[in-house]
C-alpha cells in the first residue's frame, strides 16, 4: 500500500483557510445574486403597479360662469361669444391691472389659438402694447363693426401672434389676436359683434 504523506499542522491550517475563503466567496456571490433578483422584483412591482393609459381630459371651462363672476365683481358687461362646439377654451380669467382685462383663449383647431381680450377702460394704446408696439396695417368692417387690422410681420417676436383685430367698445377696447387665420379671427369678430355694438350704444 502506498503511504499518504503526512501533512503538517501548517498545511492543514492553510487548506482550512482556503476552503473557508472559497466558501465565503461563494456565499457573497450568492447573496449578490439574491439581492439583484430582489431588486428586479421590486422594480417590476412598481412598474406594473403604476397606472398606465391616457390621462383623463381636463374639464371644459364654463366661460359663461366665469364671466358672470367677473361681471359682478367689476360691475360691467363682459363679452361672451357663442362659439362652435369644435372650439376649445384654454383660459377664461380676468387680469387685474391698469387696465384690468377680461381674457378668453380659444383653440379653433389643434395648431392655432385666438385670444379675446376686453380691456376695461382701455384704448388703442393698450392694444398696441399687447401686440408688442405693432401699429394697425389696415381696417375692416365686420357685421357693421369697424375694426383696426394688425398684420404681424414677425410672429416669433410677438408671442406667435400673426394677426389681430381691435375696436373700441364704449369705454372698453376689444382685441382679437393670435395665430389663427384672418378668416377665423373674422368669424370671432362676427360672434362678438352684437355685444360690441351694445357696448358702443351704451356709451353714446
Amino acid at each position: 500500500m502506498a503511504e499518504h504523506p503526512v501533512q503538517t499542522a501548517e498545511e492543514i491550517a492553510e487548506q482550512k483557510a482556503a476552503r473557508s475563503a472559497a466558501y465565503r466567496q461563494s456565499q457573497t456571490f450568492r447573496n449578490l445574486v439574491v439581492a439583484l433578483l430582489a431588486s428586479l422584483v421590486v422594480v417590476a412591482v412598481i412598474f406594473f403597479a403604476v397606472p398606465r393609459g391616457t390621462p383623463a381630459p381636463r374639464p371644459r371651462i364654463d366661460v359663461s360662469e366665469v364671466a358672470q363672476r367677473v361681471a359682478e365683481s367689476y360691475q360691467r358687461d363682459v363679452i361672451v361669444p357663442e362659439i362652435p362646439d369644435s372650439w376649445g377654451v384654454n383660459v377664461a380669467e380676468v387680469t387685474a391691472g391698469a387696465p384690468s382685462v377680461w381674457q378668453v383663449v380659444y383653440t379653433p383647431d389643434e395648431t392655432s389659438f385666438l385670444d379675446l381680450a376686453q380691456a376695461f377702460d382701455g384704448d388703442e394704446t393698450w392694444a398696441a402694447q399687447q401686440l408688442g408696439g405693432a401699429a394697425p396695417t389696415g381696417s375692416a368692417t365686420i357685421d357693421g363693426i369697424g375694426w383696426a387690422v394688425y398684420e404681424i410681420a414677425d410672429p416669433d417676436a410677438h408671442g406667435n401672434v400673426s394677426y389681430a383685430l381691435g375696436t373700441q367698445a364704449g369705454s372698453d377696447h376689444v382685441l382679437l389676436y393670435g395665430s389663427a387665420s384672418p378668416e377665423t379671427t373674422a368669424e370671432l369678430a362676427e360672434m362678438v359683434a352684437d355685444q360690441v355694438r351694445a357696448l358702443q350704444e351704451e356709451a353714446e
